[in-house]
């Protein structure tokens, strides 16, 4: 008997992208395993779950104050509607497993199976465990975390799900299709930028700072700016210098590259490292800091590079960057230390733990 799975997670690409990969994962298994997906009306999940052909049911969007307000006193009330909403879904769709990816709707989703006695596996994405999962972990021994240092109860690190296209990426055979995609030079070596499907302004002012630099050593540079911020590209002598505001093919882009300039968000250095890149990761400055520390395992092994947002610069780029991309040997070894720490089978391994939860029902 096929698996019916309710899957909790939404706001951000770093919850809808496991979550997704998950589902793909459970539907590879079992093609009949019925999946619905819980989100808001207002985040990216309204259009990224129906794009992926899996159904979405909305809860009502619960902020936590991080400071006493009057809107603190409103949660309780507004809580319990959306426990009382996800309460109804499980009901209709006789849910086996209750998975949770964190954000909005993981605690009434977390708090819904708890009250019907529906079994419930918590994956955190992030180093540093949020509230919803914190509060997942304490209902549920099944507990996955993409990084070994994450405090959790009874967690077991199973990294982070990615797509296929990623998963099954062979960098050094399609490279040269890669490059040929993207106009870039066949032979020169090559910095990937991205900050993401909104871009990083900090990221993008730095490069054009130093833009030319990088071309007249003869780098070549494929830079995706994000939605709406679009720059104008070096003039003058050397390898190709691509700017595009995004690409539906990252696979491509990765293929593409030597070298990664990015954030460090936990989707991206999963990403990063699974195809065995070597990254230069720029954590974003707020929050509660951690970006820093989803990268820290891996730089400290030796296969990325921490810079500080107030320190990156035009001068690191034409500088220290710039020195490491000409520099094969270090790249080659920097690559291999990234790889060791990915995981291309983090969906396959976290599926196994939704069955396990559910008590193996088919």
């Amino acid at each position: 008997m096929s698996l019916s799975v309710v899957l909790a997670g939404g706001g951000t690409a770093g919850h809808i992208s496991p979550m997704l990969a998950l589902a793909d994962a459970l539907r590879r298994d079992d093609p009949g395993t019925d999946i619905v997906c819980l989100g808001t009306a207002e985040g990216l999940e309204a259009r990224l779950v129906p794009s992926r052909g899996y159904e979405l049911r909305t809860l009502p969007k619960v902020p936590l104050p991080r400071k006493p307000t009057p809107a603190l006193l409103r949660v309780p009330g507004r809580l319990l509607g959306a426990v009382r909403t996800a309460e109804r879904v499980l009901a209709e769709v006789e849910a086996d497993v209750v998975v949770g990816m964190g954000g909005y709707v993981s605690t009434p989703a977390y708090l819904a199976a708890r009250r019907a006695k529906v079994p419930i596996v918590v994956h955190e994405q992030n180093a540093r465990a949020g509230l919803a999962n914190r509060l997942g972990a304490r209902l549920t021994t099944h507990v996955a975390t993409t990084f070994e240092r994450t405090t959790l109860p009874h967690a077991v690190r199973l990294g982070m799900p990615l797509r296929q296209e990623i998963t099954t990426l062979d960098v050094a055979a399609t490279r040269a299709q890669a490059r040929s995609h993207f106009g870039l030079a066949a032979d020169a070596p090559t910095l990937l930028v991205t900050g993401g499907s909104l871009g990083a302004q900090k990221i993008n002012e730095s490069m054009a700072a130093a833009a030319a630099a990088l071309p007249s050593a003869g780098v070549g540079v494929l830079h995706l700016t994000g939605a709406g911020k679009a720059i104008e590209p070096p003039s003058g002598q050397g390898p190709a210098y691509v700017v595009a505001e995004y690409t539906d093919r990252m696979d491509l882009a990765y293929a593409a590259a030597d070298l990664v300039l990015c954030r460090a968000g936990a989707n991206t250095v999963c990403e990063v490292t699974t195809v065995g890149l070597p990254g230069v990761y720029v954590p974003l400055p707020i929050g509660n800091g951690e970006q820093r520390l989803n990268a820290e395992p891996v730089v400290e092994a030796g296969g990325g590079l921490l810079i500080d947002n107030a320190e990156l610069d035009g001068d690191y780029i034409a500088g220290p960057l710039r020195e490491l991309l000409l520099d094969a040997d270090r790249l080659s070894s920097m690559a291999a230390i990234s790889a060791a720490h990915g995981s291309r089978e983090s969906d396959v391994l976290l599926a196994e733990m939704v069955h396990a939860a559910a008590g193996g029902a088919r």
